[in-house]
């Protein structure tokens, strides 16, 4: 008989804390900011395109932010800096529950994004890299997972909360829930490293016969910013994160292209449903791969999904069953942000300034936001369709397997320079 029952690492419990997190910042606040806009722009008398401005302030913002969060995680104790952080971000969405001019949504949209960069962007994928070893990718994938479950759970809810109590009570009310759920979640379970449990990260302990001085692991070993920034793979990372929010943030488009091609309302909501499923299964797909196959090998698998299911968008618009297989894989799209773009920073750059490197390199999706949802938009002005912009996005696929391609290729040459280290 066993002594004892093997007691559960204390990374899964961290996991859980960021999945709760995580999935409240996104799911409740960031997801359902779009359920919002029609009542507000009505109350407020003004067009869709001055109120969703807000949108681009604070893209901007979480721009500016990415590289600042990134040294904030490495510098000052995570319980805290998440704890004001979820304040910033819900607290403003809360806010905008008391404004009654569009300018309460322009200056509030930079505390939303200040909070938000941090919550959603930056802690999951740099306390994920230092609690896992070996299982970084399955836990990524189990974050996203966690996500879509939330966010499906939480989106009718809200929805209701608008029809009977109205934007203004709605927003208040989503705002502080997720304050006071999300705060005690943080004190009990997250914790920035193993260390400050006296353990070591999981997966290292199932080495045996193994030397005090290799259970340290790698876990400080990779390559500075200062040397990430003049690399090749940094830049070819950073176009990654550019193409895969770009190719992500169609998604919001895709209702309109249905209606274009014929389709009803129903049609495109459940196609919608396939799209979320996709994101779910994605997430654990990719994540579950990469820690099998490699980050490599799937992350030119998850782009050639991508390109399956946008050459389905532009060829075969007539076979509905063809179409909900494509809003599945397309759902992979968007679950790439949270999974490939984490395990290839880990991957091509290792731990030793992985938060800094991460969210340096996330600007590309601050800019992605910026100028991708606006530029469909503009293109389908221009044409009148949205196939100009399928074939855009067919390109950026490729040209993500380039990158990808291209950053391991040059990351020997770092490796040889002795940048690694």
């Amino acid at each position: 008989m066993e002594k004892t029952r093997k007691k559960i690492h204390y990374a899964w419990w961290v996991l859980l804390g960021l999945s709760i997190m995580v999935g409240l910042g996104k799911g409740a606040v960031n997801n359902s900011a779009g359920l919002f806009l029609p009542g507000v722009s009505s109350d407020l008398g003004i067009g869709m395109g001055q109120l969703t401005l807000y949108l681009s302030i604070s893209s901007v913002a979480t721009m500016i932010m990415l590289p600042i969060g990134g040294k904030m995680m490495a510098k000052y104790d995570t319980k805290y800096l998440l704890t004001a952080a979820i304040i910033l971000q819900a607290g403003a969405f809360a806010g905008f529950g008391l404004m009654t001019s569009v300018w309460g949504w322009y200056i509030l949209a930079i505390p939303l994004a200040v909070g938000g960069v941090i919550i959603t962007v930056i802690a999951g994928p740099v306390l994920i890299n230092s609690w896992f070893k070996k299982s970084k990718g399955l836990a990524l994938g189990v974050m996203g997972a966690s996500v879509g479950v939330i966010g499906a759970i939480v989106q009718p809810i809200v929805a209701n909360l608008i029809a009977t109590r109205g934007w203004s009570t709605s927003y208040i009310i989503v705002g502080l829930a997720v304050i006071i759920l999300v705060v005690p979640i943080i004190f009990l379970l997250i914790r920035k490293s193993p260390e400050e449990k006296g353990l070591i990260p999981y997966d290292t302990e199932k080495r045996k016969n193994t030397s005090d001085e290799n259970k340290i692991d790698d876990s400080k070993h990779g390559i500075t910013l200062k040397d990430a920034k003049k690399s090749i793979p940094f830049y070819m990372l950073l176009l990654f994160f550019f193409f895969i929010t770009s190719i992500a943030s169609f998604t919001i488009h895709i209702p309109t292209f249905l209606k274009n091609k014929g389709y009803s309302v129903e049609f495109a909501g459940n196609l919608m449903a396939f799209y979320m499923l996709g994101v779910l299964l994605g997430a654990l797909l990719l994540g579950y791969l990469s820690d099998k196959i490699g980050t490599k090998t799937t992350s030119i698998l998850g782009m050639a999904l991508g390109i399956v299911s946008v050459l389905i968008l532009l060829f075969f618009t007539d076979f509905p069953l063809l179409l909900n297989i494509a809003g599945i894989l397309f759902g992979f799209m968007g679950a790439a942000i949270g999974t490939l773009a984490p395990m290839l920073t880990t991957t091509l750059f290792g731990n030793k300034e992985y938060s800094q490197i991460y969210a340096t390199a996330s600007m590309g999706l601050a800019v992605a936001g910026i100028i991708a949802l606006p530029a469909y938009g503009f293109m389908y002005d221009a044409f009148g369709s949205y196939t100009i912009s399928l074939y855009a996005i067919l390109i950026m696929l490729f040209l993500n397997i380039v990158a990808i391609l291209v950053a391991f290729k040059s990351k020997q040459q770092l490796v040889d320079k002795g940048l690694w280290n």
